[in-house]
């Protein structure tokens, strides 16, 4: 018997510190390889994006965050790999600013790495198929937050 594949449900927690950076990593191993990405995974069952924002960072970083809201949610069809998530992207600042990120899970990331916007910006543009870009929901992500949707309505549009 064949089975549909169903979409499954991502975080990205979109940490930053207090120095205005922001936490990014270059994935390994799993699809995207090679690609930069922010700290996230799977949302568990009875568990809410923020919630697992906040495991996932201290699993793969060791870093304590608190989540401030969800900045965006992405629409990610993996074609290649025939994979399709839908990913929540929490933002979340550090609890300890002195804390360095310690790398736990080396055979899924090459490292963590304290970067400016800008630089989460520009990598991005450059899309998901950018040897050194960043991983399909940030790009997307990125684009929303360029491209919000409330900008292109005015009162015409109103039903």
């Amino acid at each position: 018997m064949s089975t549909v594949p169903n979409p499954r449900v991502g975080v990205a927690a979109i940490v930053k510190n207090r120095a205005g950076q922001f936490l990014v990593g270059r994935r390994l191993g799993a699809h995207g390889a090679g690609k930069w990405q922010f700290a996230g995974g799977h949302l568990e069952f009875g568990e809410s994006p923020q919630e697992c924002a906040v495991r996932e960072t201290l699993e793969e970083t060791g870093l304590a965050v608190t989540p401030l809201g969800i900045l965006s949610v992405t629409n990610d069809f993996f074609k290649a790999e025939n994979k399709h998530y839908i990913t929540f992207c929490v933002l979340c600042r550090t609890d300890d600013d002195s804390k360095e990120p310690e790398n736990l899970e080396p055979h899924k990331c090459e490292g963590w790495y304290w970067k400016d916007w800008s630089f989460v910006k520009g990598t991005a543009a450059r899309g998901p198929d950018a040897e050194d870009g960043f991983f399909l929901p940030i790009v997307n992500m990125t684009r929303q937050l360029d491209n919000p949707p409330w900008v292109a309505l005015d009162a015409g549009d109103r039903a």
